[in-house]
């Protein structure tokens, strides 16, 4: 499979006003796997909740983010759960394997316009993650989990919310994710969308759906493993 160009054009970008940008992942690199942490906070509630086997939780879990976007869409779907309970317990991590980050805040601080943080987490999550990387000062806003009424990406409704809410135009906005399918109504919508994979690719642990192989091209515009080189190259004076 023929996979869209690594490298961008800084003409590319120059109409851009809007940067958005998906957290986990996204914003702190894949090898870092902080969400590590999430994820077996998320197997352990619901094992508690439902009284299940470790192995049984997690197949769970993993089935519902497949099938509803997050493990919270289909527990509040199928078990009526609480959502304040279970993202407190999901976020309950360690931040201390994010380090500051000056070159990536320099390189976010250069782009013209504003810039969000997109994220199916919390503010607190999000918060929390980009005050230890040394960067929440240069985003303008953030989007989580709560303003998109717990309806998360890739949902239509949430996209369409937050553009509504933010003024976006979206024909001159950019999205950033490590999710392919996240990028699916962005690319329709009209954005330009980059696709950050771990650098590691053949090591990283991914669901089957999240890989590479299986996304669409036509919704990617750009593959990076590396977020900074790439909004370094894309900047006004690169």
């Amino acid at each position: 499979m023929t996979l869209p160009s690594k490298r961008p054009s800084p003409s590319d970008f120059q109409h851009i006003r809007d940067w958005v940008f998906d957290l986990d992942n996204t914003l702190y690199p894949h090898h870092i796997n902080l969400f590590a942490q999430i994820d077996r906070n998320m197997t352990a509630f619901v094992a508690e909740l439902l009284q299940l086997e470790a192995n049984e939780a997690r197949a769970l879990q993993k089935r519902y983010y497949r099938d509803h976007g997050t493990t919270l869409a289909g527990l509040m779907l199928h078990h009526n759960v609480d959502p304040n309970a279970f993202l407190e317990r999901a976020h309950a991590i360690d931040y201390s394997a994010l380090l500051p980050d000056e070159a990536l805040g320099a390189a976010i601080r250069k782009l013209p316009g504003r810039k969000f943080i997109f994220t199916n987490g919390t503010v607190a999550h999000a918060e929390a993650a980009a005050r230890a990387l040394g960067i929440l000062d240069h985003f303008d806003d953030i989007f989580d989990i709560v303003a998109a009424d717990y309806v998360p990406k890739p949902a239509g409704a949430t996209y369409d919310k937050f553009a509504s809410l933010n003024r976006i135009d979206t024909a001159h906005a950019a999205m950033f994710e490590d999710l392919p399918r996240n990028l699916m109504v962005p690319k329709s919508l009209g954005m330009k969308t980059v696709l950050l994979v771990p650098r590691n690719l053949g090591a990283a642990i991914l669901e089957t759906w999240e890989r590479v192989e299986h996304i669409d091209c036509d919704s990617v515009d750009y593959v990076t493993d590396n977020l900074t080189e790439f909004l370094q190259t894309i900047a006004p004076d690169a």
